[in-house]
C-alpha cells in the first residue's frame, strides 16, 4: 500500500510541483538571508535597477504575481528605502534608490550562490532543463 501511495504522489504534478517549490524556496531563503530579503523581493528590486521607471503593472507581469502582491512588495521595499514610486496618472513608476542600487552586488552574489547550490545537486544541465520545462508548463497552464 505504501508503494502505491508513493507512486501516486510521485506522479501527481500538483504534489511534485509544490514539493519542489518548498525545497527551492528554502534554498532561496537561505541564499538570500545575507541580503536581508527573500528572492521575490530581490527579483523585484533587480528589475527596478535594470529598468528604472518600470511600471508597477509590468512588474506584476514579469514576476507572474498578482498586482496586489506586487503592490505589497513595492510598499515594503519603499519602507526599507530601497525603491521609490512615482504616480503618473493611473500608472505607478518604480525607481531604485541609491541604497537599492548598492545591494546589486550582494543580490547577484546570492543568485550565483543559489544557482551553484542547486546546480551541484541536480547537475547544471538538468537544472537548466528543469527550469525551462517548468516555465513552459506554467505558461501553458496559465493560458488554459
Amino acid at each position: 500500500m505504501e508503494e502505491k501511495k508513493a507512486n501516486l504522489l510521485e506522479c501527481c504534478l500538483f504534489f511534485t510541483a509544490n514539493s519542489l517549490a518548498r525545497v527551492i524556496s528554502r534554498l532561496g531563503d537561505e541564499a538570500f538571508a545575507a541580503v536581508g530579503m527573500t528572492p521575490s523581493y530581490a527579483f523585484l528590486l533587480s528589475i527596478a535597477i535594470a529598468e528604472p521607471g518600470v511600471l508597477q503593472k509590468e512588474l506584476a507581469e514579469q514576476l507572474n504575481m498578482a498586482p496586489s502582491t506586487v503592490s505589497r512588495f513595492v510598499d515594503a521595499l519603499v519602507a526599507k528605502g530601497l525603491i521609490s514610486k512615482k504616480q503618473d496618472g493611473r500608472n505607478t513608476h518604480i525607481y531604485p534608490t541609491e541604497s537599492g542600487i548598492a545591494l546589486k552586488p550582494a543580490i547577484e552574489k546570492a543568485w550565483g550562490n543559489l544557482y551553484t547550490q542547486y546546480s551541484e545537486i541536480l547537475g547544471e544541465g538538468h537544472g537548466k532543463e528543469l527550469a525551462r520545462l517548468t516555465n513552459e508548463a506554467s505558461k501553458k497552464l496559465q493560458q488554459g
